[in-house]
């Protein structure tokens, strides 16, 4: 927990997960398990972890689904942004639930990630510095990476500054997505449906999107295949925490 980092945050939680049939044809993505917890535990649980006290999530497929589901948490105060009549993207997303996320910086996370990090989004919290940033992401050096499959998405400067691959073939970093913003760009911006990728180009114009780099792996269940990659990799992990003197833990 950190004193400067936002309370608020938004979860991204309105996909429709068409990799992932034929789990998601009779559930939402957020709810499908990895680990034994359903995706979407995992974001709320790093968030609150990071001090996060109030979520807001929006809805879209089996909405109803995952409505029930957030009702048995009692940890955080969570918000339902409803969008069963249309998905508005992740900037439009967030734009559409400005009265519930309020006028200040907020976390942004979508909810198809697991993670081994003694970190986890600590490092975000406490490089968040609205002075300087609009834009401060999690990157994460391809080779402490399982499930993704782009050619790697920034190179990072010195000073955490973000620079987007464009037409290069490969970059050394994946974005891994949760982050901190001001949303005052997205809430600003004239369209309905859209991508927050728009709002981070935007801020590297200006330069002021950054990145960090926690410790640890970092992984996503986008499809069958990466799903098992990540329960195997934290069942090893798991196990290989259960064997170690109890003073190394």
């Amino acid at each position: 927990m950190t004193a400067g980092a936002p309370k608020t945050a938004m979860v991204l939680a309105a996909g429709l997960g068409l990799r992932l049939r034929p789990l998601t044809e009779r559930m939402p993505k957020a709810l499908v398990k990895v680990g034994g917890k359903a995706m979407i535990d995992h974001a709320l649980d790093g968030l609150r972890d990071a001090g996060v006290e109030r979520a807001v999530v929006n809805v879209h497929a089996f909405a109803d689904q995952l409505e029930d589901h957030l009702k048995a948490r009692r940890d955080l105060e969570i918000l339902i942004s409803d969008e069963r009549a249309l998905r508005l993207e992740t900037g439009g997303g967030v734009k559409k639930a400005r009265a519930m996320l309020g006028e200040g910086p907020i976390w942004v996370a979508n909810s198809d990630y697991a993670w081994i990090s003694r970190d986890g989004f600590g490092a975000v919290a406490r490089a968040w510095d609205p002075a300087r940033m609009d834009v401060c992401v999690i990157v994460v050096p391809k080779e402490r990476t399982l499930g993704f499959e782009t050619p790697g998405d920034f190179t990072i400067d010195a000073e955490g500054r973000l620079t987007h691959r464009g037409e290069a073939t490969s970059a050394p970093l994946h974005c891994f997505g949760v982050e901190i913003l001001d949303p005052a760009p997205v809430y600003a911006d004239p369209r309905e449906a859209f991508s927050l990728f728009d709002i981070w180009m935007a801020a590297q114009q200006r330069g002021r999107l950054f990145g960090v780099e926690p410790d640890g792996t970092w992984m996503q269940a986008g499809d069958p295949r990466s799903l098992a990659a990540v329960e195997a990799r934290l069942a090893q992990a798991g196990a290989a925490s259960q064997e170690a003197p109890a003073e190394a833990r």
